[in-house]
């Protein structure tokens, strides 16, 4: 990372910018709390609500373009949520949407880290799997991080209850927390340049 600034966009749906997390920190404020920079980055989050990939696919460039600068080293959160399961896109083109986020990211020189769908209420829970496996797939062949949410809090009681305490889509502050304890233990710091070290 050395001595330049460094800006983290991220660009996600609404669980990208912690809705219904009563501390309003989200997994992302919870993360960069946690993440021993010499200097705090700069974070900005760029969320649409129910966004698929599609829709990040065509957006998120532009956006994503305003907020850079030759003197700042800007790396790119995705925060990809379940939306494509709930739209019925096919796991080709949820593949490719992501595929073309990523290739775009490296030709610019902007490093990739992804986050992938937690479970919720109301989506069939072999087709977010099937889709979390994909979007690992697609990352994995690129040498980007990706981290699964999908796996390891499908059957985790703390996550199921922060769902079941609200609306069974969003967590709360529980589920923020164990979000942001999964990205913090999949090589954020790597990423980042920084030590590995993580309590």
């Amino acid at each position: 990372m050395g001595e330049q600034a460094l800006r983290l966009v991220v660009v996600g749906d609404e669980l990208a910018a912690g809705a219904g997390d009563p501390r309003a920190l989200g997994w992302v404020g919870r993360v960069v709390a946690r993440t021993a920079a010499p200097a705090p980055p700069t974070v900005l989050t760029l969320a649409v609500p129910g966004e698929t990939t599609t829709g990040l696919s065509a957006r998120w460039e532009e956006e994503v373009a305003r907020r850079t600068s030759p003197e700042v080293e800007t790396r790119l959160v995705v925060a990809l949520g379940r939306a494509d399961a709930l739209a019925g896109l096919s796991l080709a083109r949820s593949r490719l949407n992501l595929a073309n986020v990523l290739d775009a990211a490296d030709q610019r020189r902007m490093p990739a880290f992804v986050v992938g769908p937690p479970p919720g209420a109301g989506i069939d829970a072999t087709t977010l799997a099937d889709l979390s496996a994909a979007f690992a797939d697609v990352t994995t062949r690129r040498r980007d991080p990706y981290v699964d949410t999908f796996g390891p809090l499908a059957g985790h009681e703390q996550w199921l209850a922060d769902l079941a305490a609200g609306d069974g889509a969003l967590p709360g502050q529980a589920g923020y927390g164990l979000m942001a304890w999964l990205v913090l233990h999949s090589h954020w710091n790597a990423w980042l340049g920084l030590p590995e070290d993580v309590v």
